[in-house]
């Protein structure tokens, strides 16, 4: 009998955080909840019902709930985790975000076991260009005027030493990119910080490539996955940069085993023109229609994809399996405005 392979899970879910209260209780009442026109309660059922049928070995979960003076992520992803008897009981965080929303992951410790084991040097704030530690401080000059910017992750990336019930070690490392889209203004300031934003998104881009290339070149089996807020020509500006943050990550200029591997990714940058898969579905006021963008990721390193994983998006009306299971159908569209992307790993 085939091992079951191991799934790993990237999902961003809008707004976990207002779905608890301070002490990481689930708020299961008739409330609104930040997405339009839904109750708490149905969200979270929604969610309940999505985390079920993904039936993953680990969730990667982008804008998890809040951890600070007086909230837990991990408290509150846990009680979610037994309200729903979810395999994937157990959570772990990193370095805690400057928003209400973290980088977590839930797992299912028989499994897989896992350690947050942050890499590169912890310089703070007067920073460094060798990549550092991700709750550090990048120098890096955006706009080459010879004097470097001071580059910070509101959400640092969380890196996670991994080993799985047979004995397969990886590394993982899940990401929320910042956004590159401004909010509340028009003409030619929209102009003006549309690029800045894009500056600093592809300065993350570029410092979290530095920490690819090193567990490349020291032989790790690596997976990079989250929210990207970003991908291959999703935006007017990206000509002005070359590449985009994602194909920067991807290392589409290195050689083949230093480069990262998303098929999804991969179809836009063969046919940019044909078929776009997407991950996200956005309501636009002023059209008053939903647009769909591809945002989010499962990267894997050449040495992975040689194992030929199976990827998945969620997505509830181009997934066969999805809109015609009306109960998930319906929940994916409750739970998030993005869907979740699953990828399966033979033999760990």
């Amino acid at each position: 009998m085939t091992p079951r392979p191991l799934r790993i899970a990237t999902y961003n879910v809008e707004w976990f955080n207002a779905l608890f209260d301070d002490y990481g209780h689930m708020l299961a009442d008739g409330e609104l909840s930040a997405r339009y026109r839904i109750s708490r309660a149905e969200q979270l059922g929604a969610l309940g019902i999505v985390f079920s049928a993904m039936n993953a070995d680990a969730i990667m979960i982008i804008e998890a709930p809040d951890t600070g003076s007086r909230r837990s992520s991990v408290t509150a992803l846990e009680n979610f985790a037994k309200a729903f008897d979810l395999r994937t009981h157990r959570a772990i965080t990193g370095f805690a975000s400057e928003t209400e929303q973290e980088i977590s992951l839930l797992y299912d410790p028989d499994r897989i076991t896992v350690k947050h084991d942050p890499q590169g040097d912890p310089v703070g704030k007067k920073g460094s260009r060798d990549a550092p530690r991700f709750d550090s401080t990048f120098r890096y000059d955006l706009d080459t005027d010879a004097a470097p910017d001071l580059i910070k992750y509101s959400k640092p990336p969380l890196e996670l030493a991994v080993e799985t019930s047979r004995k397969k070690k990886l590394r993982m490392i899940g990401v929320h990119m910042k956004s590159k889209a401004p909010h509340g203004v028009s003409g030619p300031e929209y102009v003006r910080l549309s690029i800045e934003n894009r500056r600093k998104h592809l300065a993350q881009c570029i410092w979290l490539r530095g920490r690819v290339d090193a567990h490349l070149l020291a032989g790790d089996d690596l997976i990079v996955l989250g929210d990207f807020n970003d991908g291959p020509g999703l935006d007017e500006y990206e000509k002005l940069f070359g590449h985009s943050g994602t194909e920067v990550v991807m290392g589409l200029d290195a050689s083949p085993e230093m480069r990262l591997i998303d098929p999804h990714a991969c179809m836009v940058l063969g046919n940019p023109m044909g078929l776009a898969p997407s991950t996200a579905r956005f309501w636009h006021a002023p059209q008053k229609r939903y647009f769909e963008a591809l945002l989010d990721f499962i990267m894997v390193s050449h040495k992975l994809n040689a194992l030929k994983p199976d990827w998945r998006i969620w997505h509830p009306w181009n997934d066969p399996a999805c809109l015609g299971t009306p109960e998930l159908h319906q929940a994916l569209l409750q739970a998030s405005d993005h869907f979740p992307v699953t990828m399966d790993l033979p033999g760990y």
